[in-house]
């Protein structure tokens, strides 16, 4: 009875309530980590990436996602223009290669896994991914010795409109 006269109803009512939260966050993190599962922002981001059989530069750009942390199911087809009309990449932003993420966004091209990442973490509203069309010298997948080339990662819309999302102008920054 003390402990009523102390402290209203209300109080303890709102304290039972913030405990219970406090706990079940705490065992629900506590069961993952005993489950062997990491938090959502460490688990390795998938990204099927489709392209031709015979491009090594594609298969160097996969070697480089993989190298920061992403998991890749590779594919391997021959009319990668008619997977670009159906996923709505716009010709003239088209590269070697496409992958997409599990939530369905888009990078096309040479894509530094840096930039992947800041996207996936931050998805603009609105789009459907990135691209760096053609292929500059100096991308991931794209070395030739010391050349760079500075370039743009355009941010693709689902209006078919494309901005600039970063702009590449030496080769450290791509990493």
């Amino acid at each position: 009875m003390r402990l009523i006269n102390i402290f209203p109803i209300k109080t303890l009512s709102i304290l039972s309530v913030l405990f219970v939260v406090a706990c079940s966050d705490a065992s629900t993190l506590e069961a993952n980590a005993k489950a062997g599962k990491e938090p959502k922002m460490n688990e390795a981001i998938e990204l099927t990436v489709y392209k031709s059989r015979s491009c090594k530069c594609c298969q160097k750009w996969v070697t480089h996602v993989e190298d920061h942390g992403f998991e890749t199911e590779v594919n391997n087809i021959t009319l990668l223009s008619k997977l670009k009309d159906k996923k709505s990449i716009p010709a003239n932003y088209r590269s070697c290669h496409t992958a997409e993420s599990n939530d369905g966004y888009l990078f096309e091209g040479h894509v530094p896994a840096k930039f992947i990442k800041q996207y996936l973490a931050n998805v603009p509203q609105g789009s459907i991914g990135l691209s760096v069309p053609a292929m500059p010298v100096g991308t991931p997948g794209m070395e030739v010795g010391d050349r760079f080339m500075p370039y743009n990662i355009l941010l693709l819309n689902v209006d078919g409109t494309v901005t600039v999302f970063k702009q590449v102008m030496t080769y450290e920054e791509q990493f």
